[in-house]
């Protein structure tokens, strides 16, 4: 997998960081209403989608600090 480097201001580092909270919790929200309709692969898959996410807006946050 390539690198991408990416030139951004903070405000739109911070524009993404909020898009990316708001993916996560859109698939977390999905994961637990898949285990809540016994539905375990979309579960699993919606979970994995929001721990990606989460790792990204890590990333993302960090860089904001620095």
């Amino acid at each position: 997998m390539a690198n991408i480097k990416l030139s951004l201001t903070e405000d739109e580092a911070e524009m993404i960081a909020d898009a990316l909270e708001v993916d996560m919790e859109n698939y977390a929200e999905a994961a637990k209403e898949a285990r809540g309709n016994n539905q375990r692969d979309d579960a699993k898959t919606f979970t994995e989608a929001a721990e990606r996410i989460a790792a990204l807006l890590g990333k993302v946050r960090a860089l904001l600090e620095d």
